[in-house]
């Protein structure tokens, strides 16, 4: 996947080479909104590129890995890819075919002046990834979101307060997931895309142990030294993730979200929605509007 600023009419589509293709959502002066569907699997070699802006991207589907200037990471469905601007970097998907992600991209002196309002000297983003914490979970929200909106006005207020979050939330990060290595970045892909196979299913310990070939307590500590979350908080975000997308592109019940996404009752869903989203799902539904 490629992420940069460039202009072009909202909605076109774009080849880039024979395995990537780039669809443009929103775009204006120093920012754009826009999806990547990438083809590439083990067979294709990794090739580098070079962000043309810093951007912010939310992996929608598929898994792969991402090389940049800050690092190494596993990218996976909820998690946030980041891009400083003018850096080279690689993508590999030697675990498994393709990928779709959405990305809010800015040119650099937008990025700066975003940087310094937030009071931080960092003009840079310092690792190439974030994990699906429950404080960015509104984020990877907003940003899949963007892909649907229709006001250019509003998707550059949330283009740009989407970039105010994630340099605020980088102020906070500790620690980066650790490296991808071996095979056990096959094992924790296999279970990750048993989740999003179908998240709203009920699943335990043993069973994405099982499907990732390992005995339960070895798969918690890889899974979490590889992700950043635990199995729960991942299978958590991925139901919050289709209930908040659910909220905003449907006029369906809350109840019917609720429950679609794995939320065996409406008490439960609003508390945990309400705790993650500052608002409840009715609320953030009229919000997004």
């Amino acid at each position: 996947m490629r992420t940069g600023v460039r202009s072009a009419g909202a909605d076109a589509l774009r080849p880039i080479g024979e395995a990537l293709v780039e669809r443009i959502f929103a775009a204006g002066d120093g920012w754009s909104v826009r999806e990547y569907v990438c083809r590439a699997g083990p067979a294709d070699r990794p090739f580098e590129e070079r962000h043309d802006g810093f951007s912010v991207s939310a992996v929608v589907e598929g898994s792969f890995t991402y090389r940049s200037d800050a690092g190494l990471a596993l990218l996976y469905p909820g998690a946030l890819l980041l891009g400083n601007s003018g850096r080279c970097f690689e993508c590999g998907h030697a675990h498994g075919v393709g990928d779709r992600c959405v990305s809010v991209s800015i040119r650099e002196d937008v990025f700066g002046e975003i940087a310094a309002a937030a009071s931080t000297s960092r003009f840079r983003f310092p690792a190439p990834s974030l994990p699906p914490s429950p404080r960015l979970l509104p984020v990877v929200a907003l940003i899949e979101a963007l892909s649907s909106r229709a006001s250019p006005l509003r998707s550059e207020e949330l283009a740009l307060r989407l970039i105010e979050r994630v340099i605020a939330a980088m102020a906070d990060h500790r620690r980066s997931p650790a490296a991808p290595t071996g095979r056990e970045v096959r094992r924790v892909v296999e279970a990750i895309r048993f989740v999003e196979s179908d998240a709203a299913r009920p699943v335990q310990l043993q069973d994405l142990a099982a499907i990732a070939g390992m005995s339960k307590y070895h798969f918690l500590r890889v899974f979490r030294r590889l992700t950043g979350v635990t199995p729960h908080q991942y299978l958590i975000s991925a139901r919050m993730r289709r209930a908040a997308l659910g909220l905003v592109s449907s006029r369906r019940p809350v109840i019917a979200i609720a429950l679609d996404s794995g939320f065996g009752d409406l008490s439960t869903f609003n508390k945990r929605f309400r705790a993650t989203f500052g608002l409840t799902p009715t609320q953030y539904r009229a919000s997004q509007l």
